[in-house]
């Protein structure tokens, strides 16, 4: 036995004193194993002295107990947590809505987050929030991550590998999104101003060139992907030109209104690349004219595009050519 074992069944030992007599017995007897009898005791002891009087606590050995002769250790502990909902329903909803508060608390006080940037182009992060964020952040990456066509995928020539992605890769995908499309009226403000991110580039760079562009926290990106975060997300381009001088700062104006994204639905009824099918409330608001090359926010301009088809419309590396039926045709390059 090591020694760790050893302690484990000692400190079991001295907790099976007179009041969990009936666990005893049955250990003993082996009719539960260690762990089991272990798990018992925890959920007797925990159970509230306010709420449960010595019969409801007798009971609820005796159920748990009964358990054990078709449940390991694990299934016990979920069972335990709610033994009082078996063996006394009246007082069982109060000690539930009592213990989630305070673990709601207690992870909320806890809650934690960590990132930082390999110099590589990638970002890595751990955190830790309570149940409820966690399952509200699940559901909506869930929204953004549902699978793609994969007829289309092979159609556009994407590579296989890309085309079966694992679940947490396409989460990791929609959680990219889910950052890029966050509206000024969604973020909080510092100073005064929406914490947005200033991607600094040349009006040489935003008209359709090459070089880089520097954020305002030290970064550097592709021009390409700052003529598409501009195009849509909460992101303000600040265009220099001749000597660094302030040509543009953005203006509130170039995202589509509800009521644009509404008509924008009803007409195009999802993305609107030829042989894509994904939904409207999973797109994009496009403009058909960039924005900063003067095009206008309205729905007249404008078209609905899923992520992927709305990156590919700011790659240099596809051409659009639209078609009879009001759908754009993606062209690669050669």
């Amino acid at each position: 036995m090591t020694r760790a074992e050893a302690h484990r069944l000692t400190k079991l030992a001295g907790r099976l004193g007179a009041a969990h007599e009936p666990i005893r017995a049955a250990l003993a007897s082996g009719e539960v194993l260690a762990d089991q009898a272990a798990v018992i005791v925890d959920a007797v002891d925990a159970l509230p002295t306010d709420l449960a009087d010595a019969e409801v606590v007798a009971d609820a050995e005796a159920a748990l107990l009964e358990y054990a002769a078709d449940h390991d250790a694990t299934a016990l502990r979920v069972l335990g947590r709610r033994i009082l909902d078996v063996v006394a329903p009246e007082v069982g909803e109060a000690h539930e809505a009592r213990i989630l508060e305070a673990e709601g608390a207690k992870a909320r006080a806890a809650a934690s987050f960590s990132m930082a940037d390999d110099g590589h182009g990638t970002c890595h992060g751990r955190f830790a929030i309570p149940s409820l964020h966690g399952a509200i952040l699940h559901k909506h990456l869930l929204a953004l991550a549902a699978p793609k066509h994969k007829a289309d995928q092979a159609k556009w020539g994407e590579p296989v590998a890309t085309r079966d992605l694992p679940t947490r890769h396409r989460m990791g995908q929609a959680f990219c999104d889910y950052i890029e499309t966050r509206r000024e009226d969604t973020v909080p403000h510092a100073g005064g101003v929406p914490a947005t991110i200033v991607v600094t580039m040349s009006l040489e760079s935003l008209l359709g060139g090459l070089a880089a562009a520097t954020l305002d926290t030290g970064g550097r990106i592709s021009a390409g992907e700052a003529r598409r975060l501009a195009c849509q997300a909460g992101i303000i381009p600040a265009v220099l030109g001749g000597p660094s001088q302030v040509l543009d700062l953005g203006r509130k104006c170039r995202f589509h209104t509800e009521p644009q994204r509404i008509a924008l639905a009803l007409r195009d009824s999802g993305c609107t690349a030829e042989g894509c099918d994904w939904p409207p409330g999973m797109c994009h608001a496009h403009h058909d004219v960039p924005w900063h090359q003067g095009g206008h926010t309205d729905v007249k301009t404008g078209r609905l595009l899923c992520p992927r088809h709305h990156t590919l419309t700011h790659d240099p590396g596809y051409a659009t050519n639209p078609t009879a039926h009001g759908k754009l045709r993606f062209i690669k390059r050669t």
